[in-house]
């Protein structure tokens, strides 16, 4: 069945799994494959090596050995091509009895032609061969050692011996001119240097096994090292990262907030304005037109007109505009706060509550710090705004009953409550028109604080509570 587009082919899968892995276990992983294959690298080589340097060394001492035994006995094989009898039966008997005969499995005197002047086997004497590599860089004057690979092809001998040999290929030199004039080729019986070649073997392998597993452990706990460094300030990273997003999400939502109060407050200070017109209008401008009015009536410009009449409308003026008078100090009054901006939490409450008592004749129940907090002027300014106006409220809709203010602060906030126990009354239903409310939740949500209003049939708690922003600092 062929593949989807939607498979992922195998290598995308393969990356994927790779990249979601730690520095530390990746090193782990590619680290140890490529110290596995460095090490058997080095290993072969460096083995190789000392069995080359191991073999070269016993052989040039068997050589050295033989040659001093065996030389001795042959002619000048620079005018003789073939040996006699003499010689053959000499070197029979040096061969084949003593140290040198116990060691030699099998001896070959070659001559540059490839033909085989002397060997222990009787029947290879006299045959020719092609002359090897071997052979061929005996007679250039260079010594040649193999151990165990016993590819010639006069080697058939040897090679059905099953024993380890150590050939050997040893140039006999002419002693007047150094010129090679034959090669001597040997087999030693080499049990000992077979297990001492292994031991080599081992401990060279041991030796590069030890220095890559040190090396690589090294390197490990430097990685790992790091890796946990890099773990912890990627975790940091992400911590701060996510709490600089949840910063901007919350400094989003305040400017939305605050952008939102700001219009609200701007629509609410428009009704206010409007309501401030219309109390004007309704007002003291109606009895001021009232009194300019009477002012041009025929009873004042008359010069009939009697005294008593006089008096009487002159009154009559006076009357609308004393009325007009006490009518714009009541707006007034409404409109401006007293000095309140040395004034601390505890005085602004007893201010706002006492005012409220006189004004009503109510009794208000008053919970205040013993020490408050210091609130910036804006602060201030809404709780007395806040205060006066759920009062205000209580009054004229819970008719006055089990008025209570209360004030809770900490250092992060600090909170006041005026509660009741009227009848309550639905949130709901509130005219858009009504300003009250609607102004002190603007007020407050423009300082950042919160508002709220929890209403029942057993009473009414209006709540708002400002943050540490708006504490003043000692």
């Amino acid at each position: 069945m062929p593949a989807t587009s939607l498979e992922s082919p195998l290598s995308v899968r393969f990356v994927s799994a790779w990249n979601s892995q730690s520095l530390a276990r990746r090193f782990m992983l590619a680290g140890s494959l490529v110290s596995l294959f460095a090490m058997v690298v080095v290993g072969v080589f460096v083995t190789n090596l000392i069995e080359d340097a191991v073999t070269r060394n016993s052989a040039a001492t068997t050589a050295l050995y033989v040659d001093s035994v065996v030389a001795p006995l042959l002619p000048d094989m620079q005018t003789t091509q073939v040996l006699d009898d003499a010689v053959a039966r000499a070197l029979d008997e040096t061969l084949g009895q003593g140290a040198l005969g116990a060691r030699l499995m099998s001896f070959r005197l070659w001559r540059g032609d490839g033909t085989i002047l002397y060997s222990n086997d009787k029947e290879m004497v006299g045959k020719r061969f092609a002359v090897s590599p071997n052979l061929k860089l005996a007679f250039s004057g260079s010594m040649v050692a193999k151990f165990n690979r016993l590819d010639d092809s006069q080697d058939t001998k040897e090679r059905a011996s099953g024993k380890p040999l150590l050939e050997i290929y040893n140039p006999v030199l002419q002693p007047w001119s150094g010129k090679v004039v034959a090669v001597a080729e040997f087999y030693e019986v080499a049990e000992g240097f077979q297990r001492s070649l292994q031991e080599a073997r081992i401990r060279s392998w041991v030796v590069v096994a030890t220095f890559t597993l040190v090396f690589f452990l090294i390197l490990s706990a430097i990685v790992f090292r790091g890796s946990r460094t890099i773990e912890s300030q990627r975790s940091a990273l992400k911590q701060r990262i996510g709490e600089l997003s949840a910063l901007l999400e919350q400094n989003e939502a305040l400017r939305s907030h605050v952008q939102r109060a700001s219009q609200r407050a701007t629509a609410t200070n428009e009704s206010y304005l409007r309501r401030l017109g219309a109390d004007l209008h309704d007002g003291p401008a109606q009895l001021i037109a009232y009194a300019a009015l009477r002012i041009d009536s025929d009873v004042l410009v008359n010069p009939k007109t009697s005294a008593k009449l006089r008096r009487a409308e002159l009154s009559s003026i006076k009357s609308s505009l004393d009325d007009a008078m006490a009518e714009i100090r009541s707006i007034c009054s409404g409109l401006v706060l007293p000095q309140i901006e040395a004034a601390s939490l505890t005085e602004i409450l007893d201010r706002v509550v006492r005012a409220h008592q006189q004004r009503t004749g109510t009794c208000v129940s008053l919970s205040n710090l013993k020490q408050p907090p210091s609130l910036t002027p804006s602060g201030k300014i809404c709780v007395y705004r806040f205060v006066q106006e759920a009062l205000n409220n209580a009054f004229r809709h819970g008719g006055g009953l089990g008025q209570e203010v209360k004030a809770i602060a900490d250092d992060r906030y600090v909170a006041i409550e005026v509660s009741d126990k009227g009848d309550g009354f639905d949130p709901d239903e509130l005219r858009p028109s009504s300003l009250g409310l609607a102004g002190l939740r603007e007020r407050i949500e423009s300082l950042g604080g919160a508002f709220e209003i929890r209403t029942s049939c057993h009473g009414t708690t209006v709540r708002m509570s400002l943050g540490a922003s708006e504490m003043e600092k000692a």
